[in-house]
Formats: C-alpha cells, structure tokens, sequence
C-alpha cells in the first residue's frame, strides 16, 4: 500500500511534524515578504537619499559681497527714467555686466571678473530696480557666483576658482532663482519655472480630456453598449493601447496634431493631447472595473422606484463608483508626468527661455528639462538635475495627493 495514502495519526507524532513543517513555511513566506518589502523601501530610500544630497545645492548659491561706485562706473542710467513702465527695458539695455567686470577686477584683481555671471547680471538689474538710488552712490551687494566659482565654493571646482573664491567675502544663501527663472545657458541663472509651469499646463489639458472621456467611455461600455463582437473588438483594442509603449503615442501626436492639423509645436496644448490619447485606455479600464464593483441591488433599486436608465447610471452608479475611478485616474496622471518620450517626439525639447502664458505658447515640462540638463557638459548642472527631480517628485506628490483627497471625499461604504 502507498504510504501516502496511510492516515496520519496524532498519537504516533506524524501529525504533529507535519504541523512543525507547516509553522516553518509559513515562518519563512513571512520572512520572504519582509524581506521584500525591506528591500523596497531600502531602494526608496536610496533613491531620496542620494537625490536629496546631491539636489540640496541646487536650492542654494554661493554668494559674494561686491562693492560698486555707481557714479564711477560706466554705467549711464538716469534714476528718473526707471519710475516708469519701460524701467525694466532700460536696465536690460545698459551694459550691466560691464559695470560688474569692472566692479570685480577692481576688488579682486585679474581674473576677477570670472567670479561672476549670468545669475549676478540679473540680480544687479533686480537691485536697481529695486532701488534707483543707488545708481547715485557707492553700495556693497551680494551677488550670486558663476557656476564654476559655485562648484568651487563646494569644493569641486578647479584650484584657479578655488583661489579666487577665497579672495572673496562668501555666503551661503537660498537660491531663488532656481524656483523663479526659466532655462538658461547659465547655470547660476537657470530655473524649473518655465518647466513646472508647462508641466501643469500640459497636465491639465491632459486630464480635461482624458478624464471626462475615459469615464463617459467607460460608462457606455459597461452599461449601455449592446454585447456583440464591435463591443468585444472595442474592449480587445482598449487593453492593446494600455501596454502600448509611450514613444508610439508621440508619434502618432506627430503625425496627427503636428503634421496633419498643424498646431503650434512644443506647446502645452500638443502635449496635453498626446498625453490624454496615452492616458485614456488606463482610465478607461479603470472605470469599467470600478463600474463592475457597484451592487446590482443599487441598480434594481432605482430602477423599482422608477428611475430611468440614464438616472440610474449617472445618480446612484456613477458617484458609487467613482473613488475607484480616480484611482485609475491617478495611476495615469503619475505616468504621463514622468513621461519624456512622446513629447520628445513632438518637439518640446526647444530651449525655452520664459515661462509660458498660455496652452498655445511653447513650453517644456519638467521630465524634458531633467533630460536636457543631464546632458549638459558644465558640472553645475549635475546638481540643478537632481534639484529638478525633486521639484518633480514634490509635484507628483502634489498632484496625487489632490486626487487622493478627491477619491475619499466622494467614497461612499454600503
């Protein structure tokens, strides 16, 4: 007879070991998953980790204290002619950075001028602006380095800046041009502002569309569409999409949007409409399954009371089940903001030098200005990179967390 077969018995301890065997498994399946979930969050936590050190400088500047006589300089600008609305044409017009060159050279010495940049132009024609005055006297500011004097403050520039930044009075402060200026050539004068804010213009037109369509589509699909095989083919077609990769999206937004309806290239408008065909299947899917999850009682109820069709699915349906639709809605909304690819391949990678003030205005997004900036050759963009990542991180967090916050207000338990 098969030994398998033979009944264990507990007073010969057979069962008991195979209790003990058991206990074991299920010590060890626990284990396994803490395991996994310890390595996640090691990940996780590297990732922040490394991105918070390395980003940190991107939030702050080195800055140094220039003195400059104004009356001396070469700089010829009536203080009368700023209190007016061309003020700020009048300073971007005057030989700014000359005044600065001469300013450095004369406190520091040769080379002197190469401890200042882009970034320090700019905010000089901010003081002056702030203050006309001074255009009348001899006056101490803190200007923001270059970005190799920056690196050097840092302690991984070369030695020649090194030298020259010890010359000078230095501190370190809160770099607001990061958050309040656009791309530039300049890494002491580059921002994320013209990135974020095409990064939320895109967005929206990405949600405007695919959110009311995806679940409209979703609604006929599951209650009103006839079961037949256009229904199935339509269905089959909807989970190809999902998993198709995000590169044919923006080729088909080239080809269509570009090409064929020739709208305004690299702008927020083109993007949010690749974006909303890529993100639509996922909200689609999503909402027929949270659609799926409603009691059949709900329906028969309103329906005993004399709803109609349309008042059953869009009174009673549609509000149970939409927390579960804008948990789809979440899941697309975080994939098409990391997204690089397909607006790649509709251009928004041009070089944007002021925020946009509309859909229609060329723009970057966030994702595009991280790429675009790994690849630069200046060791100061390595940290404005990092910077950008966690700008994009706190805005994902932003975005899901308004949708999560929407999720639960409209759940409802039966």
């Amino acid at each position: 007879m098969n030994s398998a077969a033979i009944p264990s018995r507990w007073t010969d301890g057979s069962m008991n070991a195979r209790i003990r065997k058991r206990y074991a498994a299920e010590r060890r399946f626990r284990l396994l998953g803490f395991l996994a979930v310890a390595i996640s969050v090691a990940f996780l936590a590297f990732l922040l980790i490394t991105m918070g050190t390395r980003g940190f400088g991107g939030f702050t500047r080195t800055e140094a204290k220039l003195a400059i006589d104004f009356p001396r300089s070469d700089l010829l600008i009536d203080p009368a002619a700023l209190t007016g609305p061309d003020a700020e044409a009048t300073v971007a017009g005057s030989d700014l950075e000359g005044t600065l060159n001469q300013a450095a050279v004369q406190q520091f010495g040769k080379g002197g001028e190469e401890l200042f940049g882009g970034g320090s132009v700019r905010e000089l024609g901010k003081a002056i602006l702030a203050d006309p005055s001074i255009l009348q006297k001899r006056v101490d500011l803190w200007l923001p380095v270059s970005s190799r004097a920056d690196v050097a403050a840092k302690g991984d520039g070369q030695p020649e800046f090194e030298r020259l930044v010890a010359k000078a009075d230095t501190r370190r402060a809160f770099n607001s041009t990061f958050l309040t200026a656009s791309d530039a050539t300049d890494p002491s004068a580059a921002g994320v502002l013209g990135a974020l804010k095409g990064t939320f213009l895109t967005i929206l037109v990405t949600m405007a569309l695919a959110f009311p369509i995806g679940v409209l589509a979703a609604l006929y699909l599951e209650e009103f569409a006839p079961r037949n095989r256009w229904t199935d083919l339509i269905e089959v077609s909807i989970n190809n999409l999902a998993a198709v990769p995000s590169i044919i999206f923006g080729l088909l937004g080239l080809a269509v949007f570009l090409n064929f309806m020739h709208l305004p290239r690299s702008a927020p408008l083109v993007g949010g409409l690749t974006l909303a065909l890529m993100t639509m299947p996922v909200i689609v899917i999503a909402g027929r399954n949270a659609i799926k999850s409603v009691p059949p009682s709900i329906r028969d109820a309103a329906l005993g009371v004399g709803a109609s069709k349309m008042q059953v699915v869009f009174h009673h349906v549609l509000p149970l089940a939409l927390p579960g639709i804008l948990t789809g809605t979440i899941i697309g909304m975080a994939r098409a903001l990391g997204e690089t690819a397909p607006l790649l391949m509709i251009g928004m990678r041009a070089f944007i030098a002021s925020p946009p003030q509309g859909i229609t205005d060329p723009s970057s997004v966030l994702p595009v200005q991280i790429f675009l900036w790994s690849d630069e050759v200046d060791r100061a963009f390595i940290e404005k990179t990092s910077a950008a990542i966690i700008v994009l991180l706190l805005f994902m967090l932003l975005m899901n967390g308004l949708a999560i916050y929407l999720r639960n207000r409209f759940e409802r338990r039966w």
